[in-house]
């Protein structure tokens, strides 16, 4: 049993906030929360992680990742000169994807969560791609999240672009780690079906996924994203993308649509009448150069939006900060945004993540699963449950958290990763990258 206190205590359980407060753990759940003086006096035997006068609050939680893309990171391609982000999928992404190997898969996994238990990002959603080697790659990231103790939703980037051999295969892996963490009942692994872009999936791909366990699962696929997505669409089918998976049956309460950035009112709609969820990641938008998504008219329509990182970052809190400025400034209005972009990273996450996990994340209360983190922020200013969101978008950032829990395990304190040598898995990350880039350019 562990206590957490000596810190102003955040629960996102409404406004609820203890300007001294603490967190009992028992095992994988919260226990208790509390006045930290009342609170410890109830449990003198448990061990006391102290917070030092910093920020406790819940795990976060990111809805779209891709962990392969780690290796990416310094990365300079031969004869690589993007006009455009056709052009970026083709000539970058899709040549990493077609030389990805089982170890650069498990590296980069490796990598990244170890980065994200840095920034205190305890559950993530992931969207894998490595066509050189499809079969068990996603056991691959697993293992790394299972021994680094972190949540992960996982699935793998079915798409038409490399054949008919390698469909099936993309098809097949999601079916198989479906029903791999179907039998998980460590609550740590889940699997998506997933589906690169309307452009790269046909119609028989869609009946495909829907016949292998995509209908019950659901999805996790890129909509939108650029407007060549979107022309193909209209050329090929005579429609627009979310129109598309709506009649193919693809929405649903079980499936994330990432980006939606060119997508209408009346697509809106039928991703509201279905109960999709839709993640925005700003700054891989702002990277590619594809434009704004409509996050705010999203919100005024009353659908379900949540926040990712698209693989740019492994910071969070970096992208909720973007994602404050850049709804600013497209729609040249300094009150937007505000009230948006902490609904979506704090309670729009954690409502999707608990649309597969079975017990609740993104919340300090009794029940909840113990995702609990510290951060080393002490306010210039009153903070309080109104005002904590300005703090956290003003005061901190992802390197300010200091101690990292999940479900129930220190992963890391003061700073201190518990669970790996670091300098060791970074130095092989290197090896494995250096690999990679060798192939990427012979």
């Amino acid at each position: 049993m562990y206590l957490i206190g000596n810190g102003r205590v955040i629960t996102r359980n409404g406004n609820e906030f203890f300007d001294n407060g603490a967190v009992v753990v028992d095992g994988r759940y919260i226990k208790e929360v509390g006045d930290y003086t009342s609170v410890k006096a109830k449990y003198p035997t448990a061990e006391f992680v102290d917070a030092h006068g910093g920020v406790i609050m819940p795990g976060l939680i990111n809805t779209h990742n891709h962990i392969y893309s780690a290796f990416a990171r310094g990365l300079s391609l031969k004869g690589y000169a993007p006009h455009d982000f056709m052009d970026i999928l083709d000539g970058m992404w899709w040549r990493i994807d077609r030389c990805l190997t089982r170890e650069n898969d498990l590296y980069s996994a490796y990598a990244v969560f170890i980065d994200s238990i840095k920034n205190g990002v305890t559950t993530t959603f992931d969207h894998h791609a490595s066509y050189f080697d499809i079969p068990d790659s996603l056991d691959m990231i697993a293992q790394a999240a299972t021994e680094l103790g972190v949540r992960a939703s996982l699935c793998y980037e079915v798409s038409d672009r490399d054949g008919e051999e390698k469909r099936m295969q993309s098809i097949l892996e999601n079916e198989r780690f479906i029903k791999r963490a179907q039998k998980d009942d460590s609550d740590m692994l889940k699997g998506l079906m997933g589906l690169h872009a309307s452009f790269t999936v046909s119609e028989k791909t869609l009946e495909d996924c829907l016949a292998h366990g995509g209908k019950d699962a659901g999805f996790h696929v890129h909509c939108a994203e650029g407007p060549a997505d979107l022309q193909h669409s209209l050329d090929t089918y005579g429609k627009r993308i979310i129109t598309r998976f709506y009649d193919s049956g693809i929405l649903g309460d079980k499936t994330l649509a990432i980006h939606c950035v060119h997508i209408n009112r009346a697509e809106m709609q039928l991703l509201k009448v279905t109960n999709t969820a839709v993640v925005n990641n700003p700054e891989s938008n702002m990277g590619n150069a594809v434009g704004c998504s409509p996050v705010i008219q999203m919100f005024k329509e009353g659908l379900l939006m949540g926040l990712g990182t698209d693989g740019y970052t492994n910071d969070i809190l970096e992208s909720y900060k973007v994602g404050n400025v850049i709804q600013k400034h497209n729609l040249c209005d300094p009150t937007v945004a505000w009230g948006e972009f902490p609904t979506m990273l704090f309670d729009g996450n954690a409502t999707i993540a608990n649309r597969y996990f079975n017990a609740p994340l993104g919340i300090l209360k009794e029940g909840a699963y113990a995702d609990v983190i510290i951060t080393d922020y002490d306010p210039l200013t009153p903070m309080n449950g109104d005002n904590c969101n300005g703090h956290i978008l003003f005061g901190m950032n992802g390197r300010s958290v200091v101690t990292t829990m999940c479900n129930g395990k220190l992963l890391m304190k003061d700073r201190e990763l518990l669970v790996c040598d670091e300098k060791e898995i970074m130095a092989k990350c290197r090896q494995s990258a250096q690999k990679l880039w060798n192939t990427l350019n012979a």
